[in-house]
């Protein structure tokens, strides 16, 4: 005599509509609609055994994963100044109070060392980055300070 368990009880469905439901629950792993069905959890899935014949292609690629780039040897820039990364934001919807309503930030690539200038017109922007590259470095020079003269 068999025994009357429900997974004998159970017939094969079609391949077909095993993929219909598989894509109807969003394509739920088929072990999981097993149980489904077999346990009648879900109201209007036929009891059969549903298997799958191969990986349908949306599965396919919600299980792939991107390959990350492979890091940098070298750094970009080895001396300050060497490499800027620049961005104009704007126009602001509400102007500062002196008027100014787009903002310029530029990041030294080297240091990581932030500027911020809030402009008034776009034009303000520099045009030739060569001859500004010298406002951004230092500002003084190294020197001693030996003292005051007697005379004054």
């Amino acid at each position: 005599m068999a025994s009357a368990s429900p997974i004998c009880l159970m017939a094969r469905a079609s391949s077909t509509k095993s993929w219909l439901w598989h894509q109807r629950l969003s394509h739920l792993n088929f072990d999981t609609i097993n149980d489904l069905a077999r346990n009648d959890l879900f109201a209007g899935l036929p009891k059969f055994k549903y298997y799958k014949e191969h990986l349908c292609p949306s599965c396919e690629q919600g299980k792939s994963k991107r390959a990350s780039h492979p890091p940098k040897p070298v750094p970009n820039s080895r001396q300050r100044l060497h490499l800027l990364h620049m961005d104009l934001r704007g126009p602001m919807r509400i102007a500062s109070i002196n008027g100014k309503c787009y903002i310029l930030v530029i990041v030294d690539d080297n240091s990581r060392y932030t500027w911020v200038h809030f402009l008034r017109p776009k034009d303000e922007a520099p045009e030739n980055d060569r001859e500004d590259i010298g406002k951004l470095g230092a500002k003084g020079d190294i020197g001693f300070f030996i003292g005051y003269s007697a005379d004054s």
